[in-house]
């Protein structure tokens, strides 16, 4: 199996992006953070804030269950894949080419 550059998918995917595939709505904004429910424990109130999101840093925290990470791994998380396959996933629903390792078997001074 052909390794994939993670720092690139992250670096490529936008946290805004990764919501918007989700259907995850904001209850409150604040600049670049963002309150809501949070989509991996499931919150049942309608007003939880308990899931905050920095969208320009691709960061997010959910104060309740403790999980957090950057956009890859929400979207890993909530659609219960690994890293490997959500890469290649949102990749394909993004429309972006999935940034390959090459493999380089020369060696370097």
């Amino acid at each position: 199996m052909p390794g994939i550059d993670f720092r690139q998918v992250r670096a490529a995917v936008p946290m805004r992006a990764v919501l918007e595939l989700l259907g995850w709505q904001a209850r409150t904004r604040h600049g670049p953070q963002w309150r809501g429910r949070c989509p991996l424990h499931g919150s049942r109130s309608a007003t939880s804030r308990c899931f905050a999101v920095h969208v320009d840093r691709g960061l997010y925290h959910c104060f309740r269950c403790g999980a957090g990470g950057n956009a890859l791994d929400l979207f890993a998380a909530v659609t219960r894949q690994s890293l490997y396959q959500a890469a290649l996933d949102l990749c394909g629903r993004l429309g972006q080419a999935v940034p390959w390792l090459t493999t380089n078997h020369e060696r370097t001074p």
